[in-house]
């Protein structure tokens, strides 16, 4: 049994830092996520090693004496992969290549992420994004003792869709890049496209996002059948999913599943995968999902709303739902969401506790999606002026000598049917105004 172990899973050390405003509980929470990581790769975590220090070594992260302790564990154990829980610098990892000897692969937590995204890209789009993503961020890493990216092999961090990429002359990568960035961009073309046909449907749309492995493919199966992969692994699902669903009211949704977010994801990696996050900035209400039964939800949902900010999404209607209740809810507290109480609810999507809850909840704040926009229609164009007044709220109407200058709340429909005479962003409604 521990023959074919040996085989199909890579031997690993984890390698922590503490420093700076880190604390060793902090580390050892991150260093945990390393290795549920490192688990759905496929490998497996032998030994932990943590280094307290004031600042990173430049030379080896962990300084001289930490790095041959490294080495002895690494011959001790069998090791074949060493991962970092911080990112490494090209210099960096061929350094301590050369200490922790032939054999044995240094990669980091980026480059772990990256290849769990490689195993779990399943459209072309999803595939090409992790391809760039390893070209820009992967490949300078794994060039070594001055060879040539042929020494790939295989093994978690070296694989993927563009595995074979990986391995042609340097002097080729920028021109494969440059071929992959304008495949992505006229996939995000088509995708902008398609976008614009379901504004003007003036169907609202809602995002579900969070954490990964928080629930959300199981959430979105149960309410649409979606048949979305749905594991207790990180990642497992990397594409996003889009199913309508029908309210009580019988008015219809999209609902999305987008890619899970996760404590120290880069930005490169976010820029990367940026078309597949873009779900999140364009719906009209993010439902952010968290796992009530992890002990760390606190700083998963502060990840979440911190990632969502960096990406734009925030500030739009937000449903906070804590689920896996099923589990037992760890200990709330001050969950430290600033929501009205109504807009945090409790749930299990793999029983289906609390669902309907849910669904009310997020019925309301469809109904309450509207949006003040400002509309300049041509005199010639009245009619356009009766339909708004007949799908809107018109808050002020200035005549002009060639155009009205309108102000409405509007909801998902009115602003597909009003597009064209649109002359700003939607701005969200405040309610205390």
């Amino acid at each position: 049994m521990e023959q074919n172990e040996k085989k199909l899973s890579d031997r690993t050390v984890l390698v922590g830092l503490i420093f700076g405003s880190e604390t060793q509980e902090s580390v050892e929470r991150s260093m945990d996520e390393l290795e549920g990581l490192l688990t759905t790769a496929g490998g497996v975590a032998v030994a932990r090693l943590t280094q307290n220090k004031e600042a990173p070594d430049t030379r080896t992260v962990i300084g001289s004496g930490k790095a041959a302790e490294l080495a002895y564990l690494c011959a001790c154990n069998d090791v074949t992969l060493v991962v970092f829980d911080c990112e490494l610098t090209p210099s960096q990892i061929r350094n301590l290549e050369d200490i922790v000897g032939d054999g044995v692969r240094v990669i980091d937590r980026s480059m772990l992420i990256l290849d769990i995204f490689a195993l779990h890209a399943v459209t072309g789009e999803g595939k090409l994004q992790v391809e760039l993503a390893q070209l820009k961020y992967t490949a300078p890493r794994l060039v070594g003792h001055g060879t040539e990216l042929s020494r790939l092999g295989g093994g978690i961090g070296t694989r993927g869709p563009g595995e074979s990429k990986l391995e042609t002359d340097r002097r080729h990568l920028m021109r494969r890049i440059h071929a992959l960035e304008a495949q992505i961009a006229e996939m995000d073309k088509n995708r902008r496209t398609q976008r614009a046909s379901r504004d003007k449907s003036g169907i609202p749309e809602v995002a579900i996002v969070g954490y990964t492995n928080a629930g959300k493919s199981t959430l979105l199966n149960r309410l649409t059948d979606a048949g979305v992969l749905a594991e207790d692994k990180l990642f497992a699902t990397l594409d996003p999913t889009t199913r309508k669903y029908e309210l009580p009211s019988g008015e219809s949704i999209l609902l999305t599943d987008t890619v899970g977010l996760i404590n120290k994801l880069p930005h490169h990696l976010i820029r990367a995968f940026r078309s597949t996050l873009e779900e999140a900035c364009r719906a009209d209400v993010l439902l952010i999902l968290t796992d009530a039964s992890d002990p760390n939800f606190r700083e998963q949902l502060q990840v979440t709303e911190q990632l969502l900010c960096d990406l734009g999404a925030s500030g739009k209607p937000t449903l906070y739902v804590f689920n896996k209740c099923d589990r037992g809810i760890a200990e709330l507290g001050r969950i430290g969401v600033s929501a009205p109480t109504e807009n945090i609810v409790y749930i299990s999507a793999l029983t289906g506790q609390g669902i309907e809850r849910m669904i009310e909840r997020l019925e309301a704040m469809v109904s309450e999606g509207k949006r003040r926009v400002t509309y300049r229609i041509p005199n010639t164009d009245g009619g356009a002026l009766n339909t708004l007044y007949r799908l809107a709220s018109v808050e002020s109407v200035e005549y002009g000598a060639e155009a009205m200058t309108v102000v409405a709340l509007a909801d998902r429909k009115a602003r597909g049917m009003m597009r064209r005479y649109a002359i700003d962003d939607p701005q969200p409604v405040n309610d205390e105004e």
